[in-house]
């Protein structure tokens, strides 16, 4: 599985900021027709996305388009407009229930028959932002094969609870960890919900490291500025790539002599471990080659 650490949002109706994510250092780009963009101006949004998709893959990037949810009677025209060989994947807005992805699904078959496309080339990032969608979110993560990850929504999350939106988060932490296991137990990955003060990155970095320590694998970005940041926060460091090593190469001993455990450090290593140990290799070597686009 493609590891997505950052994930940068670029305003769908903003010709400029679409033609400068060309050169943004982010896992994957958003272009968005929803919530950044105002209702009156989403199909010029539409038509100025459209051929950038293109534009952007052929340079290396992974595309995502962000369409409008269900309820607002958009979804069909903008997936009809988007749905291309060069796009990656969709990010569904305010999906409530399994119906949600269900009906994209259907949706993005009928499109890739249609164009000649590979049978769930389209992938689908479902946000969570709601109390129905987190109550909901471990049948969201299975329904569909296109579903890569789970994305939370903090802000509408807090406004469809009618709670205050604390600076540190700290109403957060129970459905974000419900959204993360919900995530872990469908073997597809959690993104974590934009910070948006996007001038401070010491706060920045105080909540990758929290949604991190949740099980959260990467994050969205709302300026190039905060990329840096999670990018480097989301991505091990020195001393758990060279602890992984070092497990991975002492079990590989251990299992030639028919052991079924080892010491390592004072400590005790069995599969899980080792497990844990690979799958953060793996991790590391998808972000060295995304690096060296």
């Amino acid at each position: 599985m493609i590891v997505f650490r950052s994930l940068q949002f670029v305003p769908g109706n903003r010709q400029n900021m679409l033609d400068k994510a060309r050169t943004f250092k982010s896992d994957a780009l958003v272009l968005d027709l929803e919530d950044s963009v105002p209702t009156k101006e989403k199909d010029v949004a539409l038509s100025m996305v459209v051929p950038m998709i293109k534009t952007l893959a052929e340079l290396g990037h992974i595309v995502f388009v962000r369409v409008n949810s269900f309820n607002s009677g958009r979804t069909r025209k903008e997936l009809e407009a988007v749905v291309c060989k060069e796009l990656y994947g969709i990010s569904l807005g305010k999906v409530n229930s399994p119906w949600d992805v269900t009906e994209c699904d259907k949706l993005l078959s009928g499109i890739e028959i249609d164009r000649g496309l590979e049978r769930s080339k389209v992938k689908v990032i479902p946000w969570i932002e709601s109390a129905a969608g987190v109550l909901n979110v471990r049948s969201i993560s299975n329904v569909s094969d296109r579903v890569i990850a789970l994305a939370f929504g903090g802000e509408d999350f807090t406004n469809d609870m009618g709670i205050r939106r604390s600076y540190d988060g700290s109403e957060l932490m129970m459905p974000k960890s419900i959204v993360s296991m919900a995530a872990k137990a469908s073997s597809i990955l959690a993104l974590d919900t934009p910070f948006v003060n996007f001038r401070d990155l010491d706060g920045l970095r105080e909540e990758c490291n929290r949604s991190a320590n949740l099980g959260f694998k990467g994050k969205f970005s709302i300026h190039p500025g905060q990329l840096e940041t999670i990018n480097e926060v989301f991505r091990p460091n020195i001393e758990e790539v060279e602890y992984a090593r070092r497990v991975v190469a002492a079990w590989s001993e251990a299992v030639a002599q028919g052991l079924g455990s080892l010491e390592l450090d004072g400590a005790m290593v069995d599969i899980p471990v080792v497990k844990r140990a690979e799958a953060l290799l793996r991790s590391l070597e998808n972000m060295e080659l995304r690096e060296l686009r």
